[in-house]
């Protein structure tokens, strides 16, 4: 089963590799670089959780935009929307983007 997909989950593992699956059975590894938190700002709706996790990737394959599978050793596997920030002779750099209500505490 799956870890909870939270900014205070994924920022245990920095600096860690997850596997990304393509199509045709292919793999790409990615590594997760940074966790980036956004605070909220008076008016906004309470109670949601919003970050960015960025990876580096390799310069080839590059990953165009649309759901991944992600396998990490310690996370186990889930889906996750990459979009590619940028590309050069030393690799590409992906972010995804979480944006939800965190669940009610049973109080």
């Amino acid at each position: 089963m799956p870890s909870d997909l939270t900014e205070k989950e994924f920022s245990k593992h920095v600096n860690t590799k997850f596997c990304a699956k393509l199509d045709g059975g292919v793999q790409a590894e990615l590594e997760l670089d940074e966790v980036k938190g956004y605070p909220g700002h008076p008016g906004d709706q309470q109670g949601m959780e919003r970050f960015s996790i960025y990876f580096k990737g390799p310069a080839t394959p590059h990953l165009p935009q649309k759901l991944y599978t992600l396998q990490h050793d310690q996370m186990g596997e889930f889906e996750i929307f990459l979009v590619p920030l940028s590309r050069n002779d030393q690799g590409s750099r992906y972010e995804a983007v979480f944006n939800y209500f965190k669940p009610k505490s049973d109080e």
